[in-house]
């Protein structure tokens, strides 16, 4: 049994992750940890190495929590929603958990939506969390 977060190094992805690993606990299962860019010339060396620093100390957190987990950082050129929901379901996730940050109706016309398109795509349930103080 496995839990897939979706995370990003910002107060919405550490509620994700905290509610996550909460969860894992809880039900015994392990924790995928996804960071999911997109790649391409936007993407620079100095990101890529900030990134793998900061999955890096996830994944020493997990580890000293004593919790099963495996972090991906995956740069194949798609969408945030597509990286989660395809490992979704190759691992059969019981479930995703993404973070939610509160957006203008203009910016979600604009921009897209990753956390919509995966509670609208996704073949598994979905825990969308909000950030707290503390995150």
């Amino acid at each position: 049994m496995a839990v897939v977060v979706g995370y990003v190094a910002t107060r919405e992805g550490r509620a994700a992750l905290r509610r996550a690993a909460e969860e894992c606990e809880l039900r015994h299962a392990r924790l995928i940890v996804i960071n999911s860019q997109r790649g391409g010339k936007d993407f620079d060396a100095d990101e890529a190495v900030k990134f793998e620093a900061e999955l890096d100390v996830i994944q020493k957190k997990l580890t000293d929590l004593g919790l099963a987990h495996e972090v991906r950082q995956l740069v194949r050129g798609k969408e945030p929603a597509e990286d989660l929901i395809e490992v979704a379901e190759q691992e059969q996730a019981e479930f995703i958990v993404i973070g939610l940050r509160k957006r203008t109706p203009v910016g979600k016309l604009i921009l897209g939506s990753n956390a919509q398109r995966i509670l609208l795509d996704a073949t598994c349930p979905v825990l969308a969390v909000k950030a707290t103080r503390e995150d």
